[in-house]
């Protein structure tokens, strides 16, 4: 009979120890799902902004792009500024 008991105390034990460790995984899950999706949704904002400048980045190197750049150029350069060109 003790032992019987004894048998029971354990695995109701191991029981409980299987169940408190289903827990603490699921939320360690739900944790790094909600960082998953932060991270995807910066990681699709960064890709935009990357095709944005991939697609000016081959304006400058195409035919008449040194023009497009020097246009560019000019609005960073202060009214009362001489713009001198290295050559």
């Amino acid at each position: 009979m003790q032992c019987s008991v004894m048998a029971l105390a354990v695995k109701l034990g191991l029981v409980i120890l299987g169940g408190v460790s289903l827990i603490r995984l699921s939320g360690a899950y739900q944790e790094r799902l909600d960082r998953h999706g932060e991270l995807a949704a910066v990681v699709a904002v960064e890709s935009v902004k990357l095709e944005a400048l991939q697609k000016r980045f081959d304006r400058v190197f195409s035919i008449g792009g040194e023009q497009r750049l020097m246009g560019e150029q000019d609005q960073w350069i202060a009214p009362n500024r001489i713009r001198i060109i290295w050559r």
